[in-house]
Formats: C-alpha cells, structure tokens, sequence
C-alpha cells in the first residue's frame, strides 16, 4: 500500500521529541541553544543604546570590519602554519574591537560630521575582507558558516567566550547604567554630572564589537546586527519607559532567537536567517496591533464625544 505524503510526515509532537531527544544528546546543539539564548539577550540589550544613540549603522560596520578578519584569519591559516590551529573567531573580534576603536577616533577628528567615520570604517572591513577573499582558494564553506550562522560550527569554546562575554556586557550596563542613560539623552547634562563620556563610550563600543565578534557563530556576520536593532523596533512601538524598552528588547530577542533556531534545526538551514526573518515577523505583528490599537482608541474617543 503507497503511503501519503501526509502519512509520511511526522506529526508536531514527534518533532518536538525528536528536538528534546536530540538536545540532550548533541553537544554542539547544546552549544547552539545556550549561546543563542545568552545572544538573544545582550545583543538587544546593547542595540537599545545604540538605537536611541542614533548609532543603528556601527553595528553593520563593525560586523564588516569583523568579516575582513575572519577572512584574513582564515587566509592566514593557509599559508602560516601558526594560524592553522587558530579559531578564525579571535580575530574577527580583535578586528571589531580595532575597527570600534578607530570609529570613535574618526568621530572625534570630525567633530560636526561624526556620522562619516561609519562609512568610512564599513568600507575598509568590506574592502580588506573583498582582498582577503580573494587572495584565498578553497575555504568558501567555512565562510558562509561565519557569513550566515551555523548550528553545527557552535563549539564549547565559542560557549563559553560568549558566556564571558556575556558576564562582561550584564556586569557593564548593571554599574553603568546611570551614564549610559544620561550619555544617550543628554550629552551635556551627563558633561556637567561629571560622568567621562569619552572613556565609557570607548569601553562601550570595545563591548558591542565583542558581542558582535561571539554572535557571528549563530547569527552570523551579515546578519547579526539584525538582532541588535529590530527588536528594539519592536519593543519601542510597545513600551512606555525606557526600562520598559528594555525588557521587551530582550523577550522580542529571546523569542526570535529560539524561534529561528527551531525552525532551523526542522529545515536544516541557516540559523541566522530564520532568526532575522522571526523577529521582522515579530515587528510586523507589533506594528500592525499598534496601528490597530490606535484606531480602536480613536473610534473610542469619538463614540464618547458623539
């Protein structure tokens, strides 16, 4: 007897097992779960200082400059025995710590035009990571894993750098937290306080290029500042303080990164995408009941005042 294609399939219950059942006994699916969950909370914890800071594009730049040393890591494996047993993630974050830092120096020689030293430093990651590429044969697979995320790639090693870093960026915003409100509403007010805007600013740019370095494993290069910046989005079009926006950042983040994974994981396909597509989703959902919210409200108002 042909079976259906119906029949075949198995049912949702039955993938659900299969997932748990293969959670608990795959480590790098362990390494992929945990790390996106740690991801899904500080990446959109930091991407809301960065939003209201107007600085949405450090992000996309940093994770280019990241790209150009991934690249070259990788190129350098080839033809320098002493990098061949170097995780490429090494220096893909100092390239980003570097690429953070010479964004502030360009932001302080163009004093009027600070916007300028983004591109500025979005051009050189594309450009060296463009020569690096193609300077190099033969390791296209292990790019596009950094390029666009990979399950498989996350080892215990990329753990617990991202766990690290992850205490790091918590233990930041926990003592910082003050400054970093003040710097991001009101620079002169935060000047005349006392607080160092310069020094914490730097540190907290040396942080985002680190949380930028660790998430390529998952979300990957292209995508990862996607995750800093869309459910802070969302989570604007909800909250109604700045705590507020806060948390809804980081349960918008939690939610696309498991959701991503999951389908991920069912489609066998690249995690990053299907975490960025989850939290559009997410975003078109909110906006849509906000909309709706709104003219609801309206017609409330104008059944009072009929």
């Amino acid at each position: 007897m042909v079976r259906s294609p119906c029949a075949a399939r198995p049912s949702r219950t039955e993938g659900d097992l299969t997932m748990i059942s293969a959670l608990l006994t795959y480590e790098f699916l362990q390494n992929a779960f945990l790390s996106g969950l740690i991801i899904g909370v500080i990446a959109p914890l930091l991407g809301l200082f960065i939003v209201v800071r107007r600085l949405a594009l450090i992000a996309d730049a940093l994770s280019h400059v990241a790209l150009a040393g991934i690249a070259g890591s990788l190129f350098l494996s080839q033809s320098v025995l002493m990098f061949s047993a170097l995780n490429p993630v090494y220096l893909g974050m100092a390239s980003a710590v570097g690429g953070s830092l010479l964004i502030e120096r360009l932001r302080g020689a163009y004093k009027h035009f600070e916007e300028l030293a983004i591109p500025i430093i979005l051009s050189a990651g594309i450009g060296f990571g463009a020569i690096f590429i193609s300077l190099a044969k033969g390791f296209g697979s292990d790019l596009v894993g950094y390029l666009f995320g990979s399950v498989s790639a996350v080892s215990r090693q990329d753990l617990w750098i991202i766990v690290i870093i992850a205490i790091i960026v918590i233990a930041f915003i926990r003592f910082f937290y003050k400054e970093m409100f003040a710097l991001s509403f009101d620079k002169e007010y935060a000047k005349v306080s006392g607080v160092n805007g310069k020094i914490i600013q730097m540190v907290f740019m040396i942080i985002v290029a680190l949380v930028i370095g660790a998430s390529m494993r998952i979300v990957g290069i292209l995508l990862v500042s996607s995750l800093m910046t869309i459910p802070v989005a969302a989570a604007i079009q909800l909250a109604k303080s700045f705590k507020g926006a806060l948390v809804y950042s980081i349960v918008i983040g939690e939610l696309s990164v498991l959701i991503g994974l999951f389908a991920a994981f069912h489609l066998d396909i690249a995690p990053g995408g299907t975490i960025v597509i989850t939290s559009i989703i997410i975003l078109l959902l909110v906006l849509g009941w906000t909309k709706m919210k709104g003219k609801l409200s309206t017609r409330k108002v104008k059944g009072e005042f009929a």
